[in-house]
């Protein structure tokens, strides 16, 4: 199969890339810095040609009021190149919950997209993930100082990106979903717990403070952002992948 995957040089995007590639198929990372722009289509027909299946991998440049905005243009120019192109599957990945955090201007743009995917020509597939591993110590940054870090008690169900990857390449690889698939780690924890967790395994030795208001997920209240019934749950466990991080 070609399959074209945009955003291919990201952090899952370069992962599924090479799953790809080690299955046997032809899979090309696209990106701005290859000629390929989604926000302005540029580069998205040549791009598109001859491909069996297109994966949309992009991120908005900021996750505030103006990414409904970006994934509107964006799924607008992906589904009219695909369209066009006879591209036989447009997959995309979202977050877990996402329609329940309307607070949230990126959460809200994420439905966006998923609903324009949902409505265009193309048949898809959407994988829904809950927050990566490897985004948590980002996490901690936003609220944090020299002395500590300030974190509400948010349920998250993490998940490694490597296992993200994996599914995403089973995804790109069968039949078109026309739906939608959950993907979540193995444990629920505070966001405030994973805070603690993370600092000690750093050995840093800042206080985490359970603050209802802190950070982005303050906006997300009871289990809204953990996986529900019939979700892929991951096997790698947030401990056991800290404890093969360097440190």
């Amino acid at each position: 199969m070609r399959i074209v995957v945009i955003g291919g040089s990201g952090l899952i995007g370069s992962r599924v890339v090479g799953l790809l590639t080690e299955a046997g198929h032809e899979a090309v990372p696209r990106s701005r810095s290859t000629g390929v722009d989604l926000l302005s289509g540029r580069g998205l027909p040549e791009a598109l040609a001859g491909a069996d299946v297109v994966v949309d991998l992009t991120k908005p440049p900021a996750f505030d009021d103006t990414s409904p905005a970006f994934f509107r243009a964006t799924m607008g120019h992906l589904l009219a190149a695909a369209g066009s192109a006879g591209v036989g599957h447009a997959v995309i990945l979202s977050i877990v919950g996402a329609d329940q955090v309307p607070g949230l201007a990126y959460y809200r743009s994420k439905v966006l997209q998923e609903d324009l995917l949902k409505a265009g020509p193309v048949p898809y597939s959407i994988v829904r993930s809950t927050q990566f591993f490897e985004f948590i110590e980002t996490v901690l940054s936003w609220t944090s100082d020299e002395h500590t870090v300030r974190l509400p008690p948010t349920l998250l169900q993490p998940v490694a990106g490597d296992e993200v990857a994996r599914v995403v390449a089973g995804v790109v690889v069968g039949a078109p979903l026309n739906g939608t698939i959950d993907l979540a780690g193995p444990e629920v924890f505070p966001l405030d717990e994973l805070g603690r967790i993370t600092l000690d395994a750093h050995g840093d030795r800042r206080a985490v403070v359970t603050d209802e208001d802190a950070g982005l997920y303050a906006a997300a209240k009871g289990h809204a952002l953990v996986a529900g019934r019939g979700a892929v749950i991951a096997a790698t466990t947030y401990r056991d992948w800290l404890a093969r991080r360097p440190h």
